[in-house]
């Protein structure tokens, strides 16, 4: 498996609609096993982003979607800035094989 955790910080006021763009756009995800996207409590501009997927070349494969590249057309815009990303190798846990 691979997964990644992300941090996105959204443009002051807009964390609500950046996280219905990621969310809408995550639908038929081919590989895609979990994908989280959590608010920040300690920040009202921060999203945590947390993806799992069968492999990193169905995340890869994923960035080619209609549904996700419309995502990330509409999303862009309301994106200050990513805080952290990193990538990590899911062994399990609930919810996934």
């Amino acid at each position: 498996m691979y997964g990644l955790i992300g941090r996105i910080r959204a443009v002051a006021g807009q964390r609500a609609a950046l996280a219905a763009i990621l969310l809408e756009g995550t639908r038929a995800m081919p590989g895609c096993l979990s994908y989280v996207i959590a608010e920040d409590p300690a920040d009202d501009d921060a999203l945590w982003v947390t993806e799992v997927w069968d492999s990193a070349a169905s995340h890869q494969g994923s960035l080619a979607l209609p549904s996700v590249q419309d995502a990330i057309a509409r999303g862009r815009p309301l994106i200050a800035g990513f805080d952290s990303r990193t990538e990590t190798r899911p062994l399990g846990g609930h919810g996934l094989a």
